[in-house]
């Protein structure tokens, strides 16, 4: 898995200070592994995420819409970051059994992804905006960041799902060209289920699934 920070430009639909994001991209499921690369741009040694992939019709557009502009990124699933890599201030059991809990509290619920935008000219960064149901997101963030899992994050935390990480801004707006009427194309429902938590942990370059945790209290664990 991969994840990758960027700053957000003033033209989304969020108050005004940066916001930043770190996104932890999946392996793809016939990786017998489940493992993979990622960048790393702030933080090194063992990290630990949380994250909820996205299965939906737009999840899988989103994916082959990745497939088809930037070929070297087909490995990531689509997927939407909870809790940005971090350190724990516990044990691995102590993180698990504390999301099992909290989880627990939390019912599903449902988000809409919105359009393409890009974090250019922060960073070479092409992704599709949460727009409806973003709150329950950051909220979904908040309510998890304690305990065993806590960390001062250095940036506020925006939901979104990446599409791409270009390596120069050029080839950012190359892509966000492309993939602004190809996902106008998408004659699927946008609306995302949130019901599942994965959470995952890396070193070096590679990322491991640990654990998927439904949200609700009918969920069987």
């Amino acid at each position: 898995m991969r994840y990758q920070a960027a700053l957000r430009p003033d033209c989304l639909d969020y108050s005004n200070d940066f916001r930043v994001t770190f996104d932890v991209a999946r392996t793809s499921s016939r990786d017998a592994n489940r493992l993979g690369r990622y960048n790393q741009n702030f933080m090194t040694g063992l990290m630990y995420a949380a994250v909820t992939y996205v299965r939906s019709p737009a999840g899988m557009f989103a994916e082959e819409m990745r497939r088809d502009l930037h070929p070297a990124h087909t490995h990531a699933d689509a997927h939407i970051t909870i809790l940005p890599p971090r350190p724990l201030s516990g044990t691995e059991e102590e993180a698990i059994q504390q999301l099992q809990a909290m989880c627990r509290t939390i019912a599903p619920f449902e988000v809409t992804m919105g359009d393409v935008e890009t974090f250019i000219p922060s960073t070479p960064t092409v992704f599709i905006r949460v727009a409806r149901g973003a709150y329950r997101i950051r909220e979904l963030h908040d309510q998890l960041n304690h305990g065993a899992l806590h960390y001062c994050e250095p940036w506020p935390y925006m939901p979104h799902l990446t599409i791409v990480k270009m390596d120069t801004v050029d080839e950012a707006r190359k892509v966000v060209g492309l993939a602004r009427p190809r996902w106008d194309t998408c004659e699927d429902s946008r609306r995302t289920p949130i019901d599942a938590i994965t959470f995952v942990k890396g070193s070096g370059e590679r990322w491991l699934d640990l654990a998927t945790i439904a949200l609700g209290p009918a969920a069987k664990r």
